[in-house]
């Protein structure tokens, strides 16, 4: 039988990896330019630390790690016999999978407190593993790449985190949308019509404006159990139009009556106003209908989309007041995001944007033609790996059209042919196969040509 890999994760062939590890280098890259630093988390934590951090559906999503050894001693069999699984799953199991980067980095932090200078700021790119059901676009393995700051709670972090978005999508080629929102905004929204108890209906509601338009999200208000007079208040919020700047001063002015929402749109224009300082690529939005984890942030709420392929977002992220109060230390603030590598991967394959040293590993491959000559090759080999030219050489002396054959299959632009006239002169015959071009050189000239090509 042809042996196979478990539904929901993936073998990803050397060129994939040429592809994704050059989305992960770009992202690791400009985290490390503002001043991120590294962490890694083991891919299994205690249960006691993930369960109840998700919700119970995040729960039934966690993966779990049998017991090894006797994993039944201790077991109530009567649970067994009922095969009651929700009860026994701890009494066999001590350990679980990561779910996701954040619950691990908050304990982390609580566990490593004296350790750790505040501000603290980490970044991760590792994979997460949950017992979903496998469907286009979701996986049970994939990897997170976050970036967070915590211990501060000044909205320069937010400007930061904001350039740090728009220089990785400068450098990948995408053309984003930024979207922005405040938790503090949709709360004085949720205030000012009066039904601040139903601010999650509101933001599940309105979050669909741009699939079903006003008419359809005002219908579900009202199924909610919205009042036909709160729907009415609504309207004029979400009939705001023109600039950045003048629907902030709308905003402002409709929700003068709220102090929270008023503080909302404060810290919005701080941010917006720090960031449009600095200059910007992306297009910057404010978007009132954005509500990102709602449970979870508690300022600003951060989206990005891109602008040339129909794809869900592709970052997110926000500010939260309390991550690690789940583990016994309350009010530590902080603000993070995540990038989306699947979505990004996905984008950059749909728009074709992957630079060539993205799509090999070796930029030249040296024919073999005999005992000498690969002798000789391999020494002009040393030289160029080096100076940073990853080059190899065909194992086998085998027919040249064989030879070349691999060469194309594997996309290595560059073949050097080392034969007898080029091994007196000390050089090799170096051809693009892009081109077809051929020229004669010495191996410090080789590496001039390529060298940052």
């Amino acid at each position: 039988m042809k042996p196979s890999i478990p539904k929901g994760t993936r073998d990803f062939s050397p060129a994939e990896m040429a592809r994704r590890n050059y989305i992960f280098n770009t992202i690791r890259v400009v985290f490390g330019l503002f001043g991120y630093n590294p962490i890694e988390t083991p891919a299994m934590e205690n249960l006691s630390t993930l369960m109840g951090k998700y919700g119970e559906e995040g729960d039934k999503l966690l993966f779990k790690i049998l017991n090894s050894g006797d994993f039944l001693r201790g077991v109530d069999m009567g649970l067994v016999e009922e095969g009651n699984c929700p009860r026994l799953a701890p009494q066999l199991c001590e350990k679980g999978l990561r779910y996701d980067l954040t619950v691990p980095f908050a304990r982390y932090v609580v566990q490593h407190r004296n350790e750790l200078q505040m501000p603290f700021k980490r970044y991760q790119i590792q994979p997460v593993w949950r017992a979903d059901r496998p469907q286009k676009g979701r996986y049970r393995e994939f990897y997170q790449c976050d970036a967070d700051v915590v211990g501060s709670d000044s909205l320069l972090n937010e400007v930061e985190l904001l350039q740090l978005i728009d220089e990785v999508f400068r450098r990948l080629r995408i053309r984003i949308v930024l979207k922005l929102n405040n938790r503090k905004v949709l709360a004085g929204i949720a205030e000012l019509i009066g039904a601040p108890e139903k601010i999650v209906d509101i933001t599940v509601a309105i979050d669909k404006i741009d699939k079903i338009g006003i008419a359809n999200v005002n219908a579900e208000l009202l199924e909610r159990g919205l009042s036909e007079d709160a729907v009415k208040a609504l309207q004029p919020i979400l009939e705001i139009k023109g600039s950045l700047a003048e629907r902030l001063q709308q905003l402002e002015v409709l929700l003068a009556s709220s102090e929270t929402g008023s503080l909302g749109v404060k810290e919005l224009r701080e941010v917006t106003e720090g960031v449009e300082a600095l200059g910007l690529e992306a297009e910057l939005d404010l978007d009132v209908s954005l509500a990102r984890g709602l449970n979870y942030y508690t300022g600003t709420i951060i989206e990005v989309k891109a602008k040339d392929v129909e794809i869900g977002s592709i970052t997110g992220g926000g500010r939260y007041d309390n991550l690690t109060g789940v583990f016994g230390m309350p009010g530590l603030s902080g603000v993070g995001i995540s990038f989306g590598a699947d979505r990004i991967y996905d984008v950059l394959n749909t728009l074709d944007l992957y630079p060539a040293e993205a799509r090999t590993a070796t930029q030249v491959m040296f024919v073999n033609f005999g005992a000498a000559e690969a002798a000789a090759s391999m020494k002009m080999i040393k030289e160029l790996r080096a100076a940073g030219v990853s080059a190899e050489i065909y194992p086998d002396s085998a027919k040249m059209k064989k030879q070349m054959a691999y060469a194309n299959a594997t996309g290595v632009p560059f073949v050097a042919m080392v034969g007898e006239s080029e091994m007196a002169q000390g050089k090799m015959a170096l051809k693009d196969m892009a081109t077809g071009e051929q020229t004669v050189v010495t191996p410090a000239e080789a590496v001039s040509l390529l060298v940052g090509r």
